[in-house]
């Protein structure tokens, strides 16, 4: 036994020896996380376990016919809350009456045949937990026969001595899955038997072997450990290697034991302290990892000179691999969905709001029937070819944008259209599926106003939409996508809630939801809009304010920048009728307020006067694609300050975005953003 590293941990929130099982948990699930060679890992199986008794000679006591299972009591705390002691129910296979964990002669660690897979490992090869329980068993009646050095070091304990009691084992049985490269071919994924003691504090890492008769046998090389040590005054995670001198390092799944003690042990250091529960799911929980990996590459390898002749401003590097991991992950979801289904024709699609298409592209070219729809055609277009069909054309929910003959409609950063692609979907046919992949965030009408502060925005809104898809009828699911992007949470709406002869009346009550008025202040008055964003205009104007001089970047001109209300103060200089036809709508006075972006900011539940010379100097540090943007909608509007502040606008005529008067407001150019009108 050897120690390959070690390091102390200072524990300031008192998160340990919780924070550290949720560092178990993180490489035990997604080991990419520290080692970029590694495409993933799945847990096949898990179960409770007990290690033998042994005496000071090395023979476990004889059991008794009335000899409690084990696990049964004398059991140590369990792990805490999302650690891995809280997965699922673990495996009901018993063994015979009287037959403990030791019971018998010392056998081979062997299990003969595969056994019947269960779902999670189906197609992959992997281990029941039935296989697991077997396995187990074997491998606990060759520790009680001989191998104390294996127990000893499995207990934590010291060379020579024994636990004096059976600890409760959490036994996990994954699955490693190595990447692949065009210089790497696809590796094997290995087996492990990963054995979890919350009492002392340790994580064990038993690799498995598989000779050609399909027999598996646990292996004593390559054997290590994550350790727990310390008190709350003193905390410690440690790394063991079991005899060193047979391991060995094949770059991937096993690496160097340097790496081990440093990088690795670093790692777990800073998530024993810093790791929170994300609210999202396990990347690729849906879709084989190992078929997942191939078909990555494989498209990886076919596209990877679109990067060459990209003529957008977007970075080739981003969008181009981005569209084939989203390609990749439809593709096993179809095929899965066609054996599943017994289907043989493969899914036609529509991907509303394509944006470059490449998407389109590439499904199209393995074989999927479908097109591309957005509101701009982009240069890239012309390099696809005619077999690839993208189509420009603003995107209209109504009773005539349905489209009855497609399996799948797709969302990949739809924007406006997010929320209506699973209403879409719902109304097209009773066998319409929709992926979406959320980005930015809008609700039917315009921007999505948050309604509690208890999650992050992200999660909000992927909650939001996921409300949407069940309301519409859908068992949505949601997974996380291996894209270099922040926004990777994709929802998929495969089944229906309702039987096919439910289909008339669920698209009654959906079109009676839809008829119903839109309340975002959207369908207020113009005049009325402008009659409140004007009184409270002067409500700020004159409201006491710290300093009236310049802006705080330095300008020289003087302009009444106004003071600063909190929305219940200005609440209260309304009338009553006004506050009332306010509240009608959703989101009320606030809403109104942030919709006048060009006259409000709203920061913290106060209101102040937009000063534009600030916004200037930002969208000066802002990406060309953006400032391109701006400038599209340069004096398409007039400037209220001009025509309403008592010192005119702050900025000259040339730099202010807006019209200083009806001679200089411009057409409104087409958007650029896909259009929901």
């Amino acid at each position: 036994m050897a120690e390959v590293g070690r390091v102390a941990v200072r524990d300031p929130g008192e998160l340990l020896p919780g924070g550290f099982w949720e560092a178990v948990a993180v490489w035990l699930e997604k080991p990419q996380v520290a080692n970029k060679r590694l495409c993933g890992a799945r847990l096949e199986a898990r179960r409770r376990a007990a290690l033998p008794r042994v005496s000071p000679r090395g023979r476990r006591p004889n059991a008794g016919p009335e000899q409690e299972e084990p696990g049964a009591a004398g059991r140590g705390p369990r792990p805490p809350e999302g650690g891995p002691g809280r997965g699922p129910e673990e495996s009901r296979h018993r063994r015979q009456q009287g037959e403990g964990p030791g019971e018998a002669a010392a056998a081979p660690l062997l299990i003969e045949g595969p056994g019947q897979p269960d779902k999670a490992g189906a197609g992959e090869g992997d281990f029941s937990a039935w296989d697991l329980d077997s396995l187990w068993d074997d491998f606990s009646r060759s520790l009680a026969g001989g191998s104390h050095e294996l127990l000893a070091f499995l207990t934590g304990a010291r060379a020579g001595s024994q636990p004096e009691a059976p600890s409760e084992l959490d036994v996990v049985l994954r699955t490693v899955i190595p990447k692949t490269s065009p210089l790497c071919p696809l590796a094997a994924p290995r087996r492990e038997v990963v054995v979890q003691d919350v009492l002392n504090g340790t994580v064990t890492f038993l690799p498995l072997e598989e000779d050609d008769k399909g027999s598996v046998k646990v292996e004593t090389n390559n054997v290590y450990q994550l350790r727990l040590g310390g008190s709350k005054e003193e905390w410690f995670i440690s790394i063991l290697i079991f005899c060193p001198e047979r391991w060995h390092s094949d770059g991937t799944v096993y690496p160097k034991p340097a790496w081990l003690g440093e990088e690795l042990l670093a790692r777990l250091a800073r998530w024993s302290v810093g790791s929170k529960k994300s609210g999202f799911k396990s990347t690729l929980s849906l879709i084989s990892i190992i078929e997942y990996s191939k078909t990555y590459q494989a498209l990886k390898e076919k596209h990877k000179d679109m990067v060459k002749v990209w003529p957008e401003v977007t970075d080739p590097e981003k969008f181009v691999y981005e569209d084939v991991a989203i390609a990749a992950y439809l593709l096993i979801l179809w095929e899965e969905e066609r054996a599943e289904l017994g289907l043989t024709a493969k899914q036609s699609f529509v991907d509303l709001g394509c944006g470059n298409g490449l998407l389109v592209h590439i499904l199209s070219t393995e074989g999927h029937p479908g097109r591309g729809i957005d509101v701009r055609r982009r240069k890239i277009w012309d390099v696809y070819g005619p077999q690839t069909c993208l189509e420009e054309g603003a995107i209209t929910p109504s009773d005539e944008t349905l489209f009855p003959d497609v399996d799948w409609l797709i969302g990949n950063h739809s924007d406006e259209l997010t929320p209506w692609i699973p209403v879409i979907a719902a109304r097209s046919n009773y066998s319409c599926r929709f992926f979406v992949l959320p980005c930015c965030f809008f609700d039917f009408v315009g921007k999505y106003a948050r309604r509690q502060s208890r999650t992050t925005q992200y999660r909000e809104y992927l909650d939001f939409v996921t409300e949407v898809g069940l309301a519409c009828g859908f068992h949505v699911q949601e997974d996380c996508l291996r894209i270099p992007s922040t926004k990777r949470v994709c929802l998929i709406g495969k089944r229906r809630t309702y039987p096919p002869t439910g289909e008339a009346l669920m698209d009654e009550q959906r079109t009676r939801e839809k008829a119903e008025r839109v309340r975002n202040c959207a369908a207020l008055p113009r005049d009325f809009i402008d009659q409140v964003v004007l009184q409270v205009g002067h409500l700020l104007l004159d409201a006491e304010r710290p300093c009236a001089g310049s802006s705080p970047s330095g300008s020289l001109k003087a302009w009444n920048r106004g003071g600063s209300l909190s929305l219940a103060d200005v609440a209260s200089e309304l009338d009553r009728e006004t506050l009332r036809r306010l509240k009608r709508e959703c989101g009320g006075l606030q809403t109104l307020l942030k919709n006048n972006h060009q006259v409000f900011e709203v920061r913290s539940g106060r209101v102040h006067l937009r000063d534009w010379r600030e916004e200037r100097l930002r969208k000066q540090r802002q990406p060309e694609a953006k400032r391109r943007l701006f400038s599209e909608a340069f004096k398409t509007r007039l400037c209220w300050f001009f025509s309403h502040h008592p010192d005119g606008c702050a900025l000259p005529s040339d730099c202010c975005p807006f019209a200083h008067g009806p001679e200089e407001l411009r057409p409104a150019q087409t958007p650029r953003r896909k259009q929901v009108l």
